[in-house]
């Protein structure tokens, strides 16, 4: 399929400056680049990527768009032209490098005119326990996290005091280097420095040469209230520093709940067992339970049964997410009396008795219990 002219692809005119193509070139690698088109879409897109990305190239290299203008694509075919086409991938790099930082606030560092790789520094886990009352109404914490400062010995070369750090060999300062193949030409960051571009024949002893030292510092932490176990806080930049002037990365908090004697929390809804006297459960009254905002009451009604659930309403907690809060949720335990007094064995064996006589009326599941076992032994 033939290709489509480089300034069409681009949008912009024949006489279009070299500011007008690079301007261009960022929207269209913008809008089509690969991460940012994903599913159905994705395969159109990085042709279209590809496509922009070579029109790019051409137009901005002098020679080869004055190649163009005069032979088409003829003229900068490396079939037909001995392979020329390889030349001006530093010009690609360089634009390559100022569309990443406008889609993810990066700078990309440079030295003798082509693009030196940077890197952004690897992202930082915490773990922090927190109470549920602490999750519920949030707090403010301070934490002791990992962090780097310039080495004060070789104050941040990284080179041994006496000594300065010299120009990579290799690469020319470029910190990458082109393997060639044929027709193809790929760049890849240099196995001698690394990307950095430099090397430092004598490293410093306090350092190993890294230019900076590993130490500890305070960070204050704002723990939103109705924060949840599994969640986590972004604090950004604060993760560890990039390398050949990359961005540092970001610290994530995740939260842990500690477990709690009485509550269990579910979303933004609590639940507790509350345990009552067979007395309680079989003549009713009132009961005092407990909340997160201090004490509240239940009516027990007569006759409840273990499991029964008491529902109070707004007595849970508001997540971070939430316009409103959730729910206190109340199981009821029956406990059954025990190191009983002789005495007290005889009250519950008259007690007993009279039950017997009443029949199934003061047992409410007597019935259909009885039933049940019927159908299993028949």
């Amino acid at each position: 399929m033939a290709k489509r002219d480089y300034y069409e692809t681009l949008g912009v005119p024949k006489n279009a400056s070299e500011e007008e193509i690079k301007k261009s070139y960022r929207k269209q690698a913008m809008k089509h680049h690969p991460d940012r088109n994903q599913g159905d879409t994705a395969k159109a897109a990085e042709e279209k990527f590809k496509e922009a990305k070579e029109a790019y190239e051409m137009l901005t290299d002098p020679q080869k768009r004055a190649a163009y203008d005069q032979h088409g694509h003829a003229g900068v075919d490396p079939n037909m032209r001995g392979g020329a086409g390889a030349e001006g991938y530093g010009g690609f790099a360089e634009a390559f490098g100022d569309i990443f930082g406008d889609m993810f606030g990066q700078q990309r560092g440079r030295a003798g005119g082509s693009g030196r790789q940077v890197f952004r520094g690897s992202d930082l886990s915490y773990a922090m326990e927190i109470t549920l009352e602490e999750a519920a109404r949030g707090k403010d914490a301070q934490i002791r996290i990992p962090s780097f400062e310039p080495c004060e010995v070789c104050k941040g070369s990284g080179a041994k005091p006496g000594t300065s750090v010299k120009t990579c060999g290799t690469c020319s300062g470029s910190g990458a280097v082109q393997m060639r193949q044929g027709f193809f030409s790929v760049q890849q960051t240099c196995p001698t420095c690394r990307g950095t571009g430099k090397v430092i024949p004598e490293p410093c002893s306090a350092c190993s040469g890294q230019g900076k030292v590993k130490k500890q510092k305070t960070l204050e932490v704002k723990i939103p209230a109705g924060i949840d176990g599994n969640m986590r806080i972004r604090s950004t930049g604060n993760g560890e520093p990039g390398a050949n002037g990359g961005p540092p990365g970001d610290l994530y908090i995740e939260i842990r709940l500690k477990k709690h004697d009485i509550f269990e929390r579910d979303g933004d809804d609590i639940h507790c067992s509350v345990p009552i006297s067979i007395i309680t459960a079989a003549l009713g009254g009132e009961i005092e339970v407990p909340t997160l905002a201090g004490k509240a009451a239940i009516d027990i009604p007569e006759g409840t049964q273990t499991g029964k659930q008491f529902r109070l309403r707004g007595k849970g907690i508001k997540g971070v997410r939430a316009s409103y809060p959730g729910d206190l949720y109340c199981h009821i335990t029956v406990e059954t009396p025990v190191k009983l007094s002789e005495h007290q064995r005889k009250l519950l064996k008259d007690l007993d008795d009279s039950f017997q006589k009443g029949g199934n009326k003061h047992s409410p599941t007597g019935d259909s219990w009885t039933d049940r076992l019927k159908s299993f032994f028949s």
